[in-house]
């Protein structure tokens, strides 16, 4: 069976690059498209299934990528998503998210602040994992970081489909943890913790994985 990956804003598939899966699945990283100028979130979900051969696989989405995952969920019938540092609905996006949308600050906050603060906020990571941030954060087009965020921002979504898990970190600091309702809680996870709890994680994955077969 396959496991499709999607990774977060900006990231590529080495975000999953400590990520194992168990004997039986193929995994199959899927990187970001352009978006088409003034594209909607379900016009560009749209476009990205096509990247899915597989309609009945299981589907990773990090961060970001787990909305996505989310809007091919009503397009495509996976056996399993799941998302990791996430979050399943619109309303468990946080205020402050909520509030930069309706005065508009995520159009007028420069790009490059946005990717100075990311960098600072991950500076305790590892030394592989700061420098996979680092490049990251360098090679995202402003104009995808843009569209991202609006797209994040305006996202409506109420329902949680029976098919969806979510792994989160105690410790995410971008989406806290009481905001949103975990199926598995990753004690000092932080937004990244794909990259330093890869092992609790894998845990989790192949609990969840072995279910399916």
């Amino acid at each position: 069976m396959k496991v499709y990956f999607i990774s977060g804003l900006g990231a590529d598939r080495r975000a999953f690059s400590r990520i194992d899966l168990p004997p039986g699945y193929e995994a199959v990283y899927l990187d970001w498209i352009e978006p088409l100028k003034h594209e909607s979130l379900s016009s560009y979900a749209e476009r990205f299934s096509k990247l899915i051969d597989d309609p009945e696989c299981v589907i990773i989405g990090l961060s970001f990528g787990g909305i996505l995952a989310s809007e091919l969920s009503k397009i495509l019938s996976p056996k399993k998503v799941i998302i990791i540092s996430g979050i399943t609905c619109s309303d468990e996006l946080p205020w402050y998210f909520k509030w930069m949308g309706k005065i508009g600050m995520h159009k007028i906050v420069p790009v490059q602040l946005m990717k100075t603060a990311t960098i600072f906020r991950n500076s305790r990571a590892d030394d592989e994992a700061r420098k996979m941030i680092r490049d990251f954060v360098q090679n995202t087009s402003p104009k995808f970081i843009r569209w991202s965020l609006n797209a994040i921002i305006n996202w409506r979504h109420s329902e949680r489909f029976s098919s969806l898990v979510h792994i989160h970190g105690s410790k995410d600091h971008l989406l806290p943890c009481r905001y949103v309702n975990a199926d598995y809680v990753i004690k000092d996870g932080g937004h990244l913790m794909v990259l330093n709890k890869a092992a609790e994680i894998n845990t989790v994955l192949f609990r969840l994985l072995e279910k399916i077969k």
